[in-house]
């Protein structure tokens, strides 16, 4: 059988991190079918949409998306192509686990963090106008289909991975209406699971206490705003977002993407890390429920990253894009007979 899957390579580095993720991801012996689309900048000059509609067609046939980085214009121009893909296909879980990598160095080693974020609503619904010259009103939505959604999300992951705790992250002394509601529906949802110690902490003291000490968390919980720059924060625990996977999960499908950006300045020069996209696609193949093969590339990126012979320059090495997958590629022909991973979606 072969996995079909939509590939969605991105523009600047996008193609080439991607194509790297692709020949690691074959190597498995896992059989793919790729369905390749361009959206963005790109896609608007082929097709004049920014997201064509045979790229939705292709996810809502797939229900499985691998996707680089897109850039998004700022302060103009077209909406980001992130943000309409999650509420097009209801992707409202954002899922991004925080590990470290052997020898990429790090104020703090051994994290394991898990952030799940709120996808479809909060600020990011769009909403906003010129009331008047010179003033501009944008709206918060949150709802409590949504809160209660994303939290049974966190709690279900929760007791599946034998996750301990989880922190509701809010704004609640100042919004009481709108992250009032989001906390109503976790503590709700909380109490359904009570083997799960459960926690709230304000957002703002929630930053000041991950720098001062990260280790004191295990899972955060938190509308979308507040998901976007935490799990940015947390990613600097790893070295930074060219380490760190991301999920966008619905009930139907998912897309699994690196959250990093487009790098147009290294774009074809065949030096860009693709660490974070292949730890995203590790995500897609235990998504799939192929752990062994999520395994076999997990042990040799890691190896890769021990043995140092082959890293990019970004972590001080001379290896380029390509020679980074071989090199992850020949580590995995080098072993046989892993064991299935455990049931979990870490990276």
């Amino acid at each position: 059988m072969a996995y079909k899957i939509t590939l969605i390579p991105g523009d600047g580095i996008g193609p080439e991190v991607t194509r790297a993720a692709v020949r690691v991801l074959e190597a498995t012996g896992l059989k793919f079918e790729w369905e390749t689309f361009q959206a963005g900048a790109e896609a608007y000059e082929k097709y004049h949409e920014y997201i064509p509609k045979e790229l939705i067609e292709s996810i809502e046939r797939t229900g499985v998306g691998l996707k680089g980085p897109v850039a998004t214009p700022i302060a103009g121009g077209f909406a980001s192509i992130n943000v309409a893909l999650r509420k097009k296909f209801e992707l409202y879980a954002n899922f991004r686990p925080i590990r470290n990598l052997p020898h990429i160095p790090t104020r703090y080693p051994d994290v394991d963090l898990i952030i799940v974020r709120e996808n479809t609503e909060g600020l990011y619904s769009g909403i906003e106008h010129e009331v008047v010259p010179g003033v501009v009103e944008s709206l918060k939505i949150i709802t409590e289909k949504a809160s209660t959604r994303i939290s049974r999300f966190a709690f279900e992951y929760a007791r599946k991975n034998k996750r301990k705790r989880i922190h509701a992250i809010h704004k609640a002394n100042i919004m009481k209406l709108s992250d009032g509601l989001f906390l109503r529906c976790s503590r709700n949802v909380a109490k359904e699971y009570p083997e799960i110690t459960y926690g709230e902490h304000i957002v703002d003291n929630t930053c000041m206490q991950l720098v001062m000490n990260p280790y004191q968390y295990d899972m955060l919980l938190m509308e979308n705003l507040y998901g976007d720059i935490i799990s940015d924060l947390c990613a600097a625990f790893v070295g930074g977002l060219g380490f760190v996977p991301g999920a966008n999960i619905g009930d139907h499908c998912a897309i699994f993407e690196a959250v990093h950006g487009s790098a147009p300045d290294i774009a074809g020069k065949n030096i860009a890390n693709p660490t974070a996209v292949i730890r995203s696609a590790l995500l897609m193949l235990r998504h799939l429920g192929e752990y062994e093969a999520a395994t076999k590339i997990r042990n040799a990126l890691e190896k890769v990253y021990r043995t140092r012979d082959k890293l990019t320059r970004d972590v001080g090495g001379k290896a380029g894009t390509s020679e980074f997958a071989d090199s992850i590629i020949e580590f995995m022909e080098s072993e046989s007979g892993v064991a299935p991973a455990a049931e979990t979606s870490h990276a």
